[in-house]
């Protein structure tokens, strides 16, 4: 695969910053969660947003599929969803004179999937998802369907301490390519919400690149060159999660997976994207690197004792592990 060019990049770049300045005109004082939420999905990976109701994740997603044109579906997961309620169901219909089970594809049948409030939906429901977020796909009394091109699944979830939540599975928060949490207001900001919305009523947004220019911008992600060293030090990075293979391991009871790694190659890949450059570097990794790995590793008992949380923990990983690996002494031959 060639790599991409400067021309290509540089002109990538301005249409990523007219994305961003659209988001920014729907979420106030979010600049960074934007800007992660683009990386995330030029990387062609699902993302989810954690935070209380009410801070602007589904509006924020909602404003994504104006702005790039693209269809949406949304979903409100309840206790009561069933797995058929999202991936579709066979209905009996009359064909040619005869009866039979007809597929209808249900709403993950769309380029942007709106999963609202998953935490609230039953595990069942939830394992649901797997496939269609792995495969791209789902399979439905043995025939498999496929899901429309690009596809992304953007869940929001509420903090597991509120009532009426349910914890999501390990197999499918690993498909999550960023955990994002979105943090509440300043008072500025505020403000701004207060003078410049109105209860009931959504951000006009205009579009600013079809389809067919955003599906461009994906296959240029692709493109982006990933240079040994920094595939090295993702390597070393997601190695290091394991009890026992760094001292900030101290406190996980399990690390991440190789999945983690790919994530991290195609995170800090989208992100030289936004930042106008044609090669992934060490920095794109580490600013990613938060997002990537929060929901991949599980603490044990004696952290939580301890009051050590994910976000310590992976600091301190961070602090420890150079972006290059340290020269192997040379062995001298007998007698030399």
């Amino acid at each position: 695969m060639d790599h991409a060019t400067e021309t290509e990049v540089a002109d990538a770049a301005k249409h990523l910053r007219s994305l961003s300045s659209g988001l920014n005109e729907v979420l106030f004082g979010q600049q960074e969660l934007i800007e992660m939420v683009i990386t995330g999905v030029l990387a062609r990976g699902h993302i989810l947003l954690e935070g209380l109701p009410g801070l602007g994740k589904t509006e924020l997603v909602k404003g994504l599929s104006k702005l790039l044109q693209l269809g949406t579906k949304r979903v409100q997961f309840t206790p009561d969803l069933l797995p058929g309620d999202i991936t579709g169901n066979p209905v009996l219909q009359e064909v040619d004179g005869r009866r039979e089970f007809v597929f209808q594809p249900g709403p993950l049948f769309a380029n942007i999937v709106l999963a609202d409030e998953i935490n609230r939906a039953s595990p069942k429901t939830q394992s649901a998802l797997l496939e269609a977020m792995q495969e791209r796909r789902v399979t439905v009394l043995g025939k498999t369907h496929e899901l429309p091109k690009p596809f992304f699944v953007l869940a929001t979830q509420n903090p597991i301490e509120l009532e009426g939540t349910y914890p999501l599975p390990e197999a499918q928060l690993d498909r999550f390519l960023f955990k994002l949490e979105v943090t509440r207001n300043d008072v500025a900001t505020l403000q701004r919400i207060v003078t410049g919305r109105e209860l009931g009523t959504e951000p006009r947004v205009d579009p600013v690149m079809s389809a067919d220019t955003f599906n461009s911008l994906l296959e240029l992600t692709r493109r982006i060159h990933l240079p040994e060293v920094v595939a090295n030090y993702i390597a070393r990075l997601v190695d290091a999660t394991h009890p026992g293979r760094s001292s900030a391991s101290r406190g996980i009871r399990y690390g991440s997976s190789p999945r983690a790694a790919l994530a991290l190659a195609s995170g800090a890949k989208a992100r030289a994207l936004t930042q106008g450059r044609t090669h992934a570097s060490f920095e794109d990794v580490k600013s990613i690197a938060a997002a990537v790995l929060r929901h991949r590793v599980v603490l044990d008992y004696n952290a939580r004792v301890e009051g050590r949380t994910t976000a310590d923990i992976l600091r301190e990983l961070l602090d420890e592990v150079p972006f290059q690996a340290a020269a192997t002494p040379k062995v001298l031959a007998a007698g030399a």
